[in-house]
């Protein structure tokens, strides 16, 4: 599991109660753990499986899981999909093709909305998947609330099950964290850089181009300086990101380069002598 430093609380705060995931009748192990891994990428514990072709507990959808042993570990088994969602107040069908059975359709975006207001009340709900080759029946379909299908081509709608299901994990979990991600730029530790100082950049590269004759013939100076300018304006530079371009230029112009007093020089952070 990779570990991230500075994590945003904002990505951690979810209050609402998270859906459960049902796999009804997996073949393939390997399937049962890329699953378990999708869902622990967006912060989903609760796997039920229904029939396993191949039992359980399974070391193949284990190593599948890429460490996801929290999922795993949970694993829950039952032998009809009735008992699985027992305990469940709402529940999704997830299907790729049209169906007989008389039910609202929604896209994953819609579902995770609805799903995260009832988990939100402290309802239990889940997501219904069917099999790898040929999904869920009708009568499962039944059983469910609503039908939950993605926005695919429909000419080849067919996703393997741990796509299906970290798809509708993503939209669950943007919906109950409003979008927060992870983490953002600091401008605590990359302050952007002042006016002052990306004005003496562009005069010292601007100068180090005159002494090889770039600007040609002069009286097109005026305009590419402009454009030079505007090439580096659009970057939003930061404080580090200017000294950096100042020691280019320098290392060009063949000058001699220092460490700043202030920095440490094994970060790397240098200054010309101009």
């Amino acid at each position: 599991m990779t570990r991230n430093t500075n994590i945003r609380d904002e990505a951690r705060q979810i209050d609402v109660r998270p859906p459960a995931v049902i796999l009804c009748e997996p073949q393939l192990g390997e399937n049962i753990g890329t699953a378990a891994r999708a869902m622990a990428n967006f912060g989903l514990t609760d796997l039920r499986i229904v029939n396993p072709r191949d039992g359980w507990p399974s070391e193949k959808a284990r190593a599948a899981a890429s460490r996801a042993d929290h999922v795993i570990d949970k694993v829950q088994v039952f032998d009809s999909v009735e008992a699985a969602i027992a305990d469940l107040t709402f529940v999704f069908a997830t299907t790729a093709r049209s169906r007989e059975v008389p039910k609202p359709v929604r896209g994953p975006d819609e579902a995770a909305e609805r799903v995260v207001g009832l988990g939100a009340s402290g309802q239990a709900t889940g997501y219904l998947f069917g099999r790898e080759r040929w999904g869920l029946n009708n009568d499962e379909v039944a059983l469910a609330d609503e039908i939950v299908t993605l926005p695919v081509d429909p000419d080849f709608a067919s996703l393997n099950i741990a796509q299906a299901v970290l798809v509708c994990a993503y939209e669950w979990r943007k919906i109950a964290t409003k979008g927060a991600l992870p983490f953002r730029l600091s401008e605590d530790e990359n302050p952007p850089a002042s006016k002052d100082d990306v004005m003496r950049f562009f005069e010292h590269i601007e100068g180090a181009l005159d002494n090889v004759t770039f600007f040609r013939p002069p009286e097109r100076r005026p305009h590419m300086v402009r454009t030079l300018r505007n090439i580096f304006q659009k970057a939003n530079l930061t404080d580090q990101e200017v000294r950096a371009l100042r020691g280019v230029v320098a290392a060009l112009e063949k000058r001699r380069t220092r460490p700043r007093p202030d920095q440490d020089t094994a970060s790397g952070d240098i200054e010309s002598d101009a």
